[in-house]
């Protein structure tokens, strides 16, 4: 067959060269051709319409002259000049005489030389047809039907374009023509079957959107009704694809008349019901109701009213349209919207099917039964949409919402209800629907009657349901679906009314029966129209008031999950967990449904049973989140008087059970729940008329296990701490609180160490128990009278007891007074003194007070102690009562002295025997510590501190004298001591005792005795324990990393219902080891050398000038040379312990202050109540501390601050803004904070000997200038301005009287940018000085870092490294170098060494002009008119820029475009300035006329096009000139290479297309005359494929650079080019390796892509080149191809492989198969080939093209694949050859 097929081919070629060269033999046709060529030579001189005329008429003169010939001469060029003679702005006489030429050869060559040349001849007549005039149309349809139809079965090839030609005659019915132009089409359908007429429609319809009313306007007449017809193939064709892809695109046309032409047509020929939609494929049908139902959406009434009868059918009533649409059209409506809801295609927007739906919902007999089936899908899509991240949120949810309110809401929720039921019922592990209504809940606004009737039924009903299920099987307690359906019940709740919960909606009558009889899940089934899914008993108590049937149901449900939880065996972590939630969950609700309740209701609940079987569940398997819920609600219900009946949890078995699990939760390890616990401790006591608390409180702290008393005195303390003083506790709790202050004179050394702790840790405020002792101590009931006692002639006041009183209780008050003065010491006396007694919260003890005859309002407790226990003091009994009180009295003036010595007085001791008791406890202390024995040290640390004091006090003559006279070091460590005084010597443990009394962990519930300790002795006893300051300090730090490590883990978001979580850190914790480690630091500071004391107190002095006056400090010597420090070792050696001592100390401050900001989580847990108090009062201590030591140390706390900042401190999350706001917390204002860190840099660039002595070594000037940049960069422009002065003073510093490069000139170039940003937005810029000033440092500055890169270019190649190497200067990541050599390590930041800049290093030299770079592209030159503002200056600073770093970029590339990145984007941002053009434009216009120019990737050449544009756009005169070099003139010089000169040309040529390529859509509009003019003149006088290939690709350019129209008149020059060369291919096939190939390879893909975007103006000739029917798919038999890609298919596949041949690598097979009816966008085929070494590699192209043509219209609907196009442009174009 193939064979045959073939012959033929060969015939058809072999039959026209035939023709011709029998001709050709002829002398006669010699001179005719002549005279032809002479007559088109002519054509040259046409300038005006009239020379046309003259040109046709001596051409049909010609022609009429030699009759004999049925050939016509030059044919391909007659051709072009008749098709260019058409061109419709020409006038109607000129067309009218080219018909006549053209009606003369058509009769010349007759019907057998027309079907032969069919395609020359066509291409001029079929597009005419459209623009024709009135007066001309007759002649040209004359034409037509004389000439073409005959040709009867060899129109086939050219169906589709002849009928596209004639269409535009079907415009208007009353139209003159529309008669003879049917009438035509159906002699037309007549040469050829009606199956291929009617398909040619449809692909018209699909392919060309101008055609399609017209198309329509055919078809309304001839197309049949297709309703009744079982097989409507032979009317319609097989495809019936292609007829629903045509009508598709009708529906979906721009144009409302062609819809609504489409949607009569669909009403006549294609209703729902008929075959032709039937029997489509389920995606065919799909396509048609997706167009059909978009037409809603112009919001027009005649499109839509045929819709809905095109959906309802032919019927007239409501109930035979519904009928219809759910036989016929429903499931298919349904179908479509759901896949574009759930699948969205990128081609519209994701709303767009829900306002179709949206739309539908107006015509209700389509909404109601629409909504039914796809409301539950159309809002599952919604939720999806909803949770992604598409930029058209807002559209649809705007979008939804409309659809919500448009849905009727009982058709939503008894969608939605059904689902949930079925959920339950069947406890799958997915939730859809349940997930679904809490989505609905959260994002839509509910109406009234959604909230008041719906609502309260769902609730009603879910609960009851769960309510069956879980008596049913218990085990579906702790099922998932439970979990999720209590969650759901909380969200529905939280929207109804409680009104609505009293009674059940008022119902219409045939409902009536059921809302009075059923339960409620029943009644909403029925309500609803739901098939219940189970057959549930029948119900008891109040089961038709929702609240009622609910409450009773969510008691029922949560003593079956109580019970579960008690009896729960061998469960995991995670069942616990989720058991644990769901009866929280219920009880929240409960707790939300009691808490609404305002009138009084009566309930059938077992009141005692229920609050019986939950507090069964507080045992060990709970946790503290389900504790809170049950004891919260157990109150809740208590005091809710309207329930009946009701519970009281006023007897102490109910109670003791809550409290004793409370105080559980006060346990250390719980600190997360301490504050909520004691929270409901409180409203448990306030729930209750007696003192339970207090005595369940007691019974615990007496217990006989030691074990549980030291838990119950913790938890005690706890509840004491954070209870706030205006709820009494120490009158409330005065039993536990008796009990606490028993222990610190208990017998038992445990006992009272745990009390000592309480008093320690939990007391809060001394006055809590001074209070309740003070009220005892002055009962009225003890008697005493004022008396005089005469001892040896004086007179002592006093006073006498008149009366008995119980001296033991009095005693016993007085001994816990003593334990409490002892344990508070100064605190206690401090706080005494500073508290007013009258201000005391408890009105009691005022009024005792006042009758004791205190009438001062401000009398303090301290006064009223003193006198008080003076009276105790100074009282006797009365003689009669002398022998009983005597001894008692005693025992309480002991205790009292005691009292008065602890408040007052300090004792002596003799420093005989101190060394050995020192050494002893020191040594005793030790061994408790690593024993882990606690009891004892608090006694040892007391006596110890007396040791030391008794120790010193006698030696404080010596001591004055060492410190006046002796270096510290000596004064610490030397033995040799004055012989008059004996020097104080530290044992050599003490230091290793403290340092692990504090770090040790099981040392924590001692710590506080310990920094006690450190804090009180070391201070006191200065400078003899100086040494221990030093380990301390490093001890206290890590201890308090230690805790907050442990804070930030408890912190972290976890589950909250697995196990809790323990962690010991508490606020007090902190502020105790802050406290250590401020004195700590403080205390280093202060005892160095007198020499350094100097210097401290000059740079606090300097400081404070700084603070107070901002005037300069330091005037730094910026000119002498740097050097390495040579500051002398002891100097270093007394600072560095200090110094260190401080850096460290401010890290940890810094870490704290840093992390520890609290943020209100969005989701509250229990432990949020004492993070969020943890986390507050430890930053304000924090902050405390840094503002003292800051004050003392201002300069040095600051660069501290700084080099934490530098630091990479990964392991704790410090936010980016902590070290800026921390600084602006410290130092009163930016000024300062500016004025300081040049003070610092200045030091460090200085040469002075005494400077360098007071610089932190660790912190580079780098650094600084990156903080520097990164505080500027914060600030509001107003602060810029006041911080601008102090900065230049720097910046002038650097700079300096030459323009050399420092290695600080970068980094002040950064700061003076982001600054002068800030300042060029305020009004300070009009202000001449500053800008001046602004300007001339910023130019000087730039000017520096510019010459610096151009200097490296001849010491090291930065130009050739990736810009990617370089790593970015910005933040905190230092540039690393390639070095690691130390001073290369610390480059331009290092002061210690400093390069010379004429001979930079490599390594640092790199990055440093790699770093430059990138900031004079990305920052500098984007803010440079701003600053710089005036036009000279900018065009100066740019010179220097393109001079130094621009130009040598660009010289000697063998890939001109591959420049380094950086430097293409700075080209790119000056071309933004305008007067900067000249600077660049001679590099940048030398690098595009560089013949290596095309050598790069096109990727390189991507970031070029902006570029190119600006250099065409803004000199004018660079387009003529780039379009002269397109020049044909040959060259004069004989000794010309011609290969190198066509070369140049097709070079010129790419030039030309690059920077058409590199415009915009339209923007050469203007010169697209010249640019046709000069493709014209190559195509016609240079042969060189190489210069011709080039015209290909600007052509291909100009298709994707220009609107289609705009090429109108290139047309016909263009095709016949095409022409030429595909027929030349297919007479004369070139050889391998011939230098044709190229340029057949340009032409294949310029047609490649005029196949691809199917322009309108195309598609009348692409049968010249491709089958455009389809018979591309559906070959009939014996059917031989006309196109010329299908015959050269034919013909270069018959040619014999040969060995030699390349190559299947290049072949487009992959491209061609990527053309599936999947493929969503049209591209080309030949987009990966690049060049051909045989005809043969476009085998592959010829053969697919037509059928992939076709394949593609079908699928893509009209997609082109734009990017794709333009990078093969530029594949082609930078093809690295």
């Amino acid at each position: 067959m193939h064979e045959i097929v073939r012959s033929k081919k060969a015939s058809r070629i072999s039959e026209r060269v035939v023709v011709r060269q029998t001709f050709a033999s002829d002398p006669k046709y010699k001179k005719y051709t002549q005279q032809v060529e002479k007559c088109l030579n002519s054509f040259d001189n046409v300038h005006e319409w009239a020379d046309c005329i003259a040109f046709l008429k001596q051409l049909l003169k010609t022609f009429q002259a030699y009759m004999q010939f049925k050939e016509i001469p030059r044919k391909l060029i007659v051709a072009k000049r008749l098709s260019q003679c058409l061109n419709p702005a020409l006038p109607t006489g000129v067309h009218q005489r080219a018909l006549d030429v053209y009606s003369h050869i058509l009769a010349v060559l007759g019907s057998e030389g027309l079907k032969r040349d069919l395609p020359i001849w066509s291409s001029g007549l079929f597009p005419f047809f459209e623009y024709a005039a009135t007066s001309v149309k007759p002649t040209l349809l004359n034409l037509y039907d004389t000439h073409y139809l005959p040709l009867q079965a060899g129109l086939r090839p050219v169906m589709k374009s002849f009928i596209l030609a004639l269409l535009p005659g079907l415009e208007e019915e009353t139209g003159e023509f529309f008669e003879k132009v049917i009438s035509l089409l159906d002699r037309l359908s007549g040469t050829v079957s009606p199956s291929f007429f009617f398909q040619n429609i449809w692909l018209i319809m699909l392919t060309t959107p101008s055609a399609r009313g017209t198309a329509l306007n055919l078809l309304s007449r001839r197309l049949p009704q297709l309703h009744g017809l079982e097989d409507i193939t032979s009317i319609v064709g097989s495809d019936i694809g292609l007829m629903i892809r045509a009508f598709a695109a009708a529906l979906e046309d721009e144009n409302l008349l062609v819809r609504r032409s489409a949607l009569d047509l669909l009403l006549q020929s294609m209703r729902v019901d008929s075959s032709a939609v039937k029997r489509a494929q389920a995606e065919d049908r799909s396509i048609l109701m997706r167009a059909a139902i978009s037409v809603v959406l112009r919001r027009d009434l005649s499109l839509n009213r045929r819709l809905y009868s095109w959906l309802l059918g032919p019927g007239d009533k409501s109930e035979q349209q519904i009928e219809y649409l759910k036989d016929n059209s429903l499931e298919l409506l349904r179908s479509t919207l759901k896949e574009d809801m759930l699948s969205p295609s990128g081609e519209y927007s994701e709303s767009r099917p829900f306002k179709i739906f949206i739309s539908l919902l107006d015509k209700w007999e389509i909404g109601a039964a629409l909504s039914e089936v796809l409301i539950y899908d159309s809002f599952k899509a919604v939720k999806v949409l909803a949770n992604g991240t598409s930029r058209g949120q807002e559209d649809i949810s705007m979008t939804a919402n409309t659809l919500y309110e448009a849905v009727e809401p009982h058709i939503i929720w008894r969608r939605l209800l059904s689902v949930v039921f079925q959920e339950i019922v069947s406890g799958d592990q997915q939730f859809e629907a349940i997930d679904m209504i809490i989505f609905i809940l959260n994002t839509f606004s509910q109406d009234e009657e959604v909230q008041t009737i719906h609502f309260p039924l769902i609730f009603a009903a879910i609960v009851d349901l769960l309510e069956i299920q879980v008596q049913r099987e218990p085990s579906k307690a702790s099922s998932p679906s439970m979990k999720a359906s209590l969650i759901l019940l909380e969200a529905i709740l939280f929207h109804i009314p409680h009104i609505t919960l009293l009674s059940r909606p008022e119902v219409k009558s045939d409902l009536q029966t059921a809302s009075d009889t059923e339960r409620p899940y029943i009644f909403a089934c029925i309500f609803y129209d739901i098939k219940p899914l189970l057959d549930p008993p029948v119900p008891s108590g109040t089961y038709t008031v929702p609240f009622c049937s609910a409450f009773e149901s969510l008691i029922t449900m949560s003593m079956v999950f109580s019970q579960t939880l008690t009896k729960a065996t061998g469960t995991g972590t995670a069942d616990f967990a989720q058991l644990r939630e769901i009866f929280s969950s219920s009880l929240t609700l409960i707790d939300r449904l009691v808490s609404r309740l305002s009138s009084s209701i009566k309930l059938f609940w077992e009141p005692k049973r229920w609050l019986s079987v939950v507090l069964d569940s507080l045992q060990e398997k709970t946790n503290f989140t389900v504790v809170d819920k049950t004891i919260s609600l157990i109150v809740l219900l208590q005091q809710t008087s309207d329930l009946t009946p009701n519970f009281s949890v006023d007897d102490r078995s109910t109670m003791s059970k809550m409290i004793n699990c409370l105080l559980l939760y006060l346990r250390p390890d719980y600190a997360v729940y301490h504050v909520r616990a004691v929270n409901l401790i409180w409203s448990l006591d306030a729930a209750t008329t007696r003192s339970h608390v207090e005595s369940i409180l007691a019974q615990a702290m007496n217990s006989s296990e030691s074990r549980n008393v030291q838990e119950s005195y913790e938890a005690f303390g706890v509840l004491w701490r954070l209870t706030e003083d205006n709820m009494l506790p120490g009158f409330r709790f005065k039993v536990p609180m008796m009990i606490v202050l028993d222990t610190l004179k208990n017998e038992e050394p445990n006992l009272r160490r745990i009390g000592e702790t309480w008093m320690r840790c939990s007391l809060k405020s001394y006055l809590r128990v001074l209070d309740p002792i003070l009220f005892e101590l002055m009962d009225p009931s003890i008697r005493r009278s004022t008396s005089i006692m005469k001892v040896k002639g004086k007179e002592i006041p006093g006073f006498t007891y008149e009366r008995p009183f119980d001296q033991r209780y009095i005693n016993h008050l007085l001994d816990m007074l003593a334990s409490v003065i002892r344990i508070g010491g100064q605190g206690f006396v401090k706080t005494a003194r500073m508290s007013g007694i009258k201000r005391s919260h408890h009105s009691g003890l005022v009024t005792r007070v006042e009758a004791a005859g205190f009438p001062d309002p401000d009398v303090s407790y301290l006064e009223v102690l003193v006198e008080l226990l003076l009276h105790y003091l100074q009282a006797e009994p009365k003689a009669s009562w002398a022998p009983t009180m005597h001894p008692q009295n005693l025992v309480i003036q002991s205790t009292v002295v005691d009292l008065l010595q602890a408040i007052i007085a300090r004792g002596e001791i003799s420093g005989v025997s101190i060394d050995v008791v020192e050494a002893a406890v020191i040594g005793k202390l030790y061994f408790c510590i690593h024993t882990d024995r606690p009891a004892l040290q608090n006694k040892l640390l007391h006596l110890l501190h007396s040791v030391i004091s008794a120790s010193i006090a006698t030696d404080e003559p010596a001591r004055r004298i060492t410190v006046g006279n002796q270096r510290p070091e000596e004064s610490l460590t030397s033995g040799d001591v004055d012989e008059h005084a004996r020097g104080y010597s530290m044992n050599p443990l003490l230091t290793q005792t403290l340092v692990d009394g504090i770090i040790t962990p099981t040392n924590q519930s001692v710590l506080q005795h310990w920094l006690d300790f450190v804090l009180m002795a070391i201070p006191q006893f200065q400078p003899m324990l100086q040494a221990v300051v030093a380990p301390l300090n490093e001890c206290v730090g890590r201890k308090l990393l230690m805790s907050l490590r442990d804070l930030l883990k408890a912190s972290k978001r976890e589950e909250e219902f697995s196990s809790d979580i323990h962690s010991s850190t508490s606020d007090a914790e902190f502020t105790m080891l802050l406290n250590g480690l401020e004195r700590l630091i403080l205390l280093s500071l202060t005892y160095t050398s007198e020499v350094n004391l100097m210097e401290d107190d000059a740079s606090i002095n300097a400081e404070k000038a700084v603070e107070g006056s901002g005037l300069l400090g330091y005037v730094s010597n910026v000119f002498s040379s740097d050097t390495t420090y040579q500051s002398s070792d002891d100097q270093l050696t007394v600072r560095s312990f200090a110094y260190h001592a401080l850096n460290e100390g401010v890290r940890v401050l810094y870490l704290i202050w840093g992390t520890l900001e609290w943020t209100e989580p969005e989701e509250t847990t229990s432990r949020d109540e004492s993070l969020a108090l943890i986390y507050n009062r430890t930053r304000t201590r924090c902050r405390r501390v840094l503002e003292h030591i800051f004050r003392v140390q201002s300069v040095e706390v600051f660069e501290s601050i700084v080099d934490c900042w530098n630091r990479d401190l990964f392991e704790y999350p410090v936010s980016a803004n902590a070290p800026f706001e921390l600084v602006d917390v410290l130092v009163s204002s930016a000024q300062n904070v500016v004025h300081m860190i040049c003070e610092s840099i200045s030091l460090r660039m200085s040469s002075s000997e005494k400077r360098k002595q007071s610089i932190n070594l660790d912190l580079t000037d780098g650094v600084l200038f990156k903080y520097l940049e990164q505080y500027l960069k914060r600030l509001e422009g107003p602060l810029a301005i006041q911080v601008w002065g102090r900065f230049l003073q720097l910046a002038k510093e650097i700079a300096g009287s030459t323009r050399d490069f420092k290695p600080q000139t970068f980094p002040t170039f950064r700061c003076a940018t982001v600054l002068a940003e800030k300042i060029t937005q305020t009004t300070a810029m009009e202000d001449k000085r500053i800008r001046k000033e602004l300007q001339d440092i910023f130019t000087k500055l730039l000017d520096s870092s510019v010459g610096y890169v151009g200097r490296t270019y001849g010491s090291s190649s930065w130009i050739r490294r990736s810009a990617n190497e370089a790593l970015s200067s910005n933040g905190r990541d230092s540039p690393a170098p390639v070095s690691r050599d130390t001073k290369v390590d610390e480059k331009m930041n290092a002061s210690t060494t400093s390069f010379a800049p004429d001979t930079p290093r490599p390594g640092a030299t790199n990055e440093v002009a790699i770093q430059i770079n990138e900031f004079i592209a990305t920052v500098a030159l984007p803010l440079m008119q701003g600053i710089l503002m005036d036009n000279d200056k900018v065009s100066s600073a740019c010179a220097n820029i393109v001079y130094y770093i621009v130009s040598p970029a660009l010289k000697g590339k063998t890939k001109p475009l591959e420049v380094d990145q950086i430097v293409v984007t700075i080209i790119y941002e000056m071309s933004k300035i305008p007067s900067a053009f000249k600077t660049w434009k001679s590099p940048v216009t030398e690098l595009l006329n560089d013949n290596k120019v095309f050598n790069g990737a096109p990727g390189a050449a991507e970031s070029w096009k902006p570029i190119v544009k600006t250099v065409f756009d803004t000199d004018k005169t660079s387009f003529p000139e780039l379009l002269n070099k397109i020049s044909t003139a040959p060259s004069a010089n004989i000794f010309t290479n011609r290969e190198y000169e066509m070369l140049v040309r097709s070079l010129n040529l790419r030039r030309l297309s690059f920077v058409l390529l590199a415009g915009d859509k339209n923007h050469y509009l203007t010169v697209l005359p010249s640019i046709q003019e000069k493709l014209v003149d190559v195509l016609r006088n240079v042969t060189a494929p190489i210069v011709q290939s080039e015209v290909y690709l600007c052509i291909r350019v100009l298709l994707c650079r220009l609107s289609p129209h705009n090429l109108t008149s290139f047309w016909p020059v263009l095709l016949t080019e095409l022409y030429r060369i595909f027929e030349q291919v297919m007479l004369n096939l070139p050889s391998d390796g011939s230098e044709d190939l190229p340029l057949v390879l340009a032409a294949c893909k310029c047609l490649d892509l005029l196949i691809a975007i199917q322009t309108e103006e195309f598609q009348i000739h692409q049968w010249m080149f491709v089958t455009d029917t389809v018979d591309a798919i559906y070959r009939p038999n014996e059917w031989s191809p006309e196109a010329m890609m299908d015959q050269l298919a034919e013909i270069a596949a018959s040619l014999p492989r040969t060995s030699t041949t390349t190559n299947g690598g290049t072949s487009p097979g992959p491209n061609v198969s990527t053309f599936t009816p999947h493929r969503p966008m049209r591209r080309p085929m030949l987009t990966s080939i690049r060049q051909i070494d045989s005809i043969r590699d476009l085998v592959p192209f010829f053969s697919s093209v037509s059928i992939t043509t076709y394949e593609s219209v079908y699928a893509s609907n009209g997609s082109i694949d734009w990017d794709a196009i333009e990078k093969g442009i530029m594949d082609d174009m930078f093809d690295g050859r």
